[in-house]
């Protein structure tokens, strides 16, 4: 059995270089490679991390013999093509959220991993958060019954990327990113109820999208501002499940609402983890010692420590250490909702699962287009 895992990482800007910090404190995971368009980001994750082999072109990268797996860490319409190429490769790759900019090329990019014989994971930390894999013990024990209803929210009061000040212009020019709040932060959340509720089929999806606050018009004019700061969604899963979503970067509210799985016998809200139940016939709502719980897991199960966040499962998995989760398998059935929300945005009704995957286009771009850099 391998010790330790080879990576290169295409894309070493804002996120790229938060992946290099993680994998830095993952003794099982050497970073050997990195590629980027700009050399002053390879020369500065290069410096800082002790990565020697630093390329502008990724083809060059991909060539390399010695790299177990690529880690793309590029602006989402970038995913597939990138993606794709590192899996036809034989490397297998690990992908940032969300999967691609359509669900046509998260398809594509599921198909090749599956032909290559290579495994494919996007990152979602939320479903390796300790609440996450908490409530996914309650909700396998059986301790909700039957589930009937799931919410997934995401909130911030003034958070959109580059017109609030946060990220680059690429965030949200729909060229590049595809998508605003619901691509940004609602991939998370959706994930983490897939993964929750077990990743039923989508039925259909109703959806809305909305930009109304106001910006700084030099900011939104450079970037070409053209996504949503607010999505929303109703979905109808395979099972009766009902499956809402509200996912904002800026909304004049306070943020007080949560996640949730409800049930016959029982219900989760997830920030904080909150049990609710019934309890000789009286209304009970219970909280958990999370900490003291996971310490006593660690201790009497080692193959815990492999979950504690998304780069660490990765690594554990390519080594044979512990099953690979199927976050590749949500985050298309993300894709699929996210754009079912778009769609039914436009064109102000319902739109069934069938019609999202026959109409979905590609949205990739050429991997060297240069990204907007504000001065």
């Amino acid at each position: 059995m391998a010790d330790k895992i080879r990576i290169g990482i295409i894309g070493v800007g804002q996120i790229g270089t938060a992946h290099l910090r993680q994998y830095a404190e993952i003794p099982e995971a050497e970073v050997v490679a990195v590629a980027d368009l700009f050399p002053e980001r390879l020369e500065r994750a290069g410096s800082s991390f002790g990565v020697r082999h630093r390329y502008t072109d990724y083809r060059d990268l991909l060539r390399r013999d010695d790299i177990d797996a690529v880690d793309v860490c590029v602006h989402n319409n970038k995913h597939a093509p990138l993606t794709i190429a590192a899996l036809e490769a034989g490397k297998h790759v690990y992908c940032e959220k969300p999967m691609a900019g359509t669900y046509r090329d998260a398809e594509d990019m599921y198909l090749a991993a599956q032909k290559a014989g290579r495994k494919l994971s996007i990152q979602m930390n939320t479903v390796f958060s300790l609440e996450t894999r908490a409530a996914k013990r309650i909700i396998d024990d059986g301790h909700l019954g039957e589930i009937y209803y799931a919410r997934s929210f995401g909130y911030r009061r003034r958070g959109r990327p580059f017109v609030d000040g946060y990220g680059t212009a690429n965030f949200v020019d729909k060229s590049i990113c595809a998508g605003g709040a619901l691509f940004d932060m609602g991939i998370y959340h959706l994930a983490q109820i897939l993964h929750l509720i077990g990743n039923p089929a989508v039925l259909t999806v109703t959806g809305a999208t909305h930009q109304r606050l106001a910006m700084y018009e030099e900011r939104r004019a450079f970037s070409n501002y053209g996504v949503e700061e607010m999505g929303l969604g109703w979905v109808r899963l395979a099972g009766g499940i009902s499956f809402d979503i509200e996912e904002t970067w800026a909304v004049h509210h306070d943020g007080s609402e949560a996640s949730k799985v409800l049930g016959a016998q029982g219900g989760l809200k997830l920030s904080p983890l909150t049990f609710f139940s019934s309890l000789s016939d009286m209304p009970m709502s219970s909280t958990f010692d999370l900490q003291g719980s996971d310490t006593r897991w660690r201790s009497c199960f080692p193959e815990v420590a492999w979950y504690d966040s998304s780069q660490k499962h990765w690594v554990g998995a390519l080594l044979g250490r512990v099953p690979l989760w199927p976050c590749a398998e949500y985050a298309l059935n993300a894709a699929l909702i996210s754009e079912g929300i778009f769609m039914s945005a436009a064109r102000g009704c319902e739109v069934s699962a069938e019609t999202i995957k026959a109409e979905s286009v590609s949205t990739a771009i050429d991997p060297f287009t240069p990204e907007k850099v504000w001065s």
